[in-house]
């Protein structure tokens, strides 16, 4: 069984009360400007809330990773691009490499669920959610993304 959110941007309000740093993410997403943030770390609420901003080449799913955390959940989004992000329940895995310092596990095994994701969509991963990411939707395009860490 997979627990995540997977919606329309327009949609996320209805998401608020989940818990307060969710709500702290879903608050700033809905009043940033995404066009303007700094690759890499970007601050909303010290630890309990930031933004990882990156960009990539999307990938054939054979050479993509397997990702979970501990401490936080994640928001996907995009701002430019597109891409698949398979989900897997960690129950369902086998884990490879722990990295607590960086809030990383990774794991082996079969995708249950894919997600195709545009810049309209939002995917919210916990962390009984792996997730895999990278993937490419059709053919291989640059990604431009955001990714929102809430604690959990």
């Amino acid at each position: 069984m997979v627990f995540l959110i997977y919606t329309k941007r327009k949609y996320l309000e209805r998401y608020l009360g989940i818990s307060s740093s969710l709500d702290t993410a879903i608050y700033h997403l809905r009043s940033a400007d995404l066009s303007q943030l700094h690759k890499g770390r970007n601050e909303i609420d010290g630890d309990r809330t930031f933004i990882n901003r990156f960009d990539y080449q999307t990938m054939p799913p054979e050479q993509a990773v397997w990702e979970g955390h501990i401490k936080y959940a994640d928001i996907h989004i995009l701002l430019s691009g597109r891409e698949r992000i398979g989900v897997t329940n960690v129950d369902a895995l086998k884990l490879v490499v722990q990295n607590p310092d960086e809030d990383f596990i990774g794991y082996e095994g079969d995708v249950e669920v894919w997600f195709p994701m545009t810049t309209e969509h939002v995917l919210i991963v916990y962390p009984e959610d792996a997730h895999m990411v990278k993937v490419m939707d059709g053919g291989s395009t640059l990604v431009e993304k955001a990714c929102y860490k809430f604690k959990v």
